[in-house]
């Protein structure tokens, strides 16, 4: 029973654990397309907190889509149990 909650708690942690880096992943993939984007032309005076509003718009994208990759992953996972 011991062995059980063991091995639970690592795919547990590793599952965490790829959860975390898809979606430092995702938010670092958004925040390189922001910049590809050159936001700053769009004002004449661009404002001092435009580099915080692409930190937290890439931090916002980032989180959709891997919440969405992830919930993909999740239903797909969940597939096996339909086959039963």
């Amino acid at each position: 029973m011991i062995a059980y909650w063991g091995s639970l708690m690592e795919l547990t942690g590793l599952q965490a654990l790829i959860t975390i880096v898809i979606q430092l992943g995702f938010i670092w993939i958004a925040f390189y397309a922001l910049q590809g984007l050159h936001m700053e032309r769009w004002f004449r005076r661009p404002p001092k907190t435009l580099p915080l509003l692409t930190v937290l718009l890439a931090t916002a994208l980032g989180y959709l889509n891997a919440s969405f990759l992830l919930t993909v992953l999740k239903a797909i996972r969940n597939l096996i149990y339909l086959a039963q």
